[in-house]
């Protein structure tokens, strides 16, 4: 009778997935990310001070976009993920927020990766690890 009881239960538990991809965030391409970042070059000295972020080209879809929210570092692509990639859905950083330059104007924060204003939009921002060690952080995915 157990195993019986084991082979339902396993049942339940395969058929009980938690994998619910929302088909329309698959904008984005899953590029290999690996960048190291040192916090006492120049074109960085702006993460040495909370709410500050900074773009950092040639990495991920459109970029990446570094922030310091006080407590660390995070790190998202700077590609809007409701958007095909083109030439108006790199996003442009404002304080804490990062807009897409599309028509719609598609504003994200940079604190939680969720979409700003009254639209509900289906994906968030992409991120990435980051890892620090001294003054340098290691950006990857």
């Amino acid at each position: 009778m157990k195993p019986f009881l084991y082979a339902i239960c396993l049942i339940f538990l395969m058929a009980c997935s938690g994998n619910t991809v929302n088909e329309n965030c698959k904008f984005l391409l899953d590029v290999g990310v690996n960048v190291p970042i040192n916090l006492n070059l120049p074109q960085y000295s702006q993460l040495q001070f909370v709410s500050n972020s900074v773009y950092i080209a040639n990495a991920g879809n459109a970029g990446i976009i570094v922030t310091n929210i006080g407590s660390g570092y995070l790190a998202w692509d700077a590609s809007d993920p409701n958007h095909s990639p083109n030439g108006c859905s790199a996003l442009t950083i404002s304080g804490l927020e990062g807009t897409c330059g599309c028509n719609d104007g598609n504003t994200y924060s940079l604190v939680t990766g969720q979409s700003l204003g009254s639209k509900a939009l289906p994906c968030g921002l992409k991120n990435y690890r980051v890892e620090q060690s001294g003054n340098t952080l290691l950006i990857s995915n």
